[in-house]
């Protein structure tokens, strides 16, 4: 499996079977095999998760099969009008086109996060799916949160039985200040693997530096993205 970082919370991966592109709204995508089909995934509507425009890019390489994996929430005239397009809900499975499964979870924010199994490879995609606490907030809404954020993440462990994650993809922001880290040091706590990405971190890869060297005992999980 080929892991490559496009923007924001936007990844490409590469397996035997096929390509997936989560959650695209800008940045380059490489150089494809224009035969191996491509899975477009968008965790929800929001403009830095998801942009149609990424369909026409794709036929522009010469993408011959392409496939769409949008959540619910997307609005009809934002979805593709000449590519399969699969809608998925929170809290489901799926098969998806070449034979592989897709459970979704409930985002705390919008939409929906991703857990897909092709073969023996085993990956996951957060979306907004994050412990969302700012110091704006009551303490209340803060409480009620995490309380979310945590089932949905504890949901994934039941899922995975001790299984290990091939690769994760997990919000770690900025803006969330003190609190930039709760939703990762959860994660990393709870659920099983070696190479986690972090994203929606808004082109401030410093953050990345900052929780490696508040929290060192994760060096070798936390994989870098950019260049700080």
């Amino acid at each position: 499996m080929n892991v490559t970082y496009i923007h924001h919370s936007s990844f490409l991966i590469e397996t035997e079977r096929c390509y997936y592109l989560f959650d695209y709204f800008r940045g380059s995508i490489p150089a494809l095999n224009p035969s191996k089909p491509v899975l477009v995934l968008a965790s929800h509507k929001h403009h830095d998760h998801y942009q149609k425009i990424v369909f026409s890019i794709l036929k522009d390489m010469g993408m011959q099969h392409i496939y769409a994996v949008l959540s619910r929430d997307i609005p009809s005239g934002a979805r593709p009008e000449d590519v399969p397009c699969m809608l998925v809900s929170s809290g489901k499975y799926y098969e998806l086109p070449q034979g592989q499964t897709l459970l979704t979870f409930r985002s705390t924010d919008l939409g929906v996060a991703f857990l897909i199994r092709d073969g023996k490879e085993l990956f996951y995609h957060a979306g907004d799916l994050n412990d969302w606490v700012w110091t704006e907030e009551s303490a209340d809404d803060n409480r009620q949160m995490t309380v979310k954020y945590r089932e949905q993440i504890d949901l994934l462990a039941q899922e995975l039985d001790g299984r290990t994650l091939d690769a994760a993809f997990v919000v770690l922001d900025p803006r969330q200040e003190q609190d930039y880290d709760r939703g990762m040091l959860y994660f990393l706590q709870h659920i099983p693997c070696d190479c986690v990405y972090p994203m929606h971190y808004w082109e401030q890869p410093e953050i990345i530096t900052r929780f490696l060297r508040e929290h060192p005992q994760y060096q070798n999980r936390i994989k870098l993205t950019q260049p700080v």
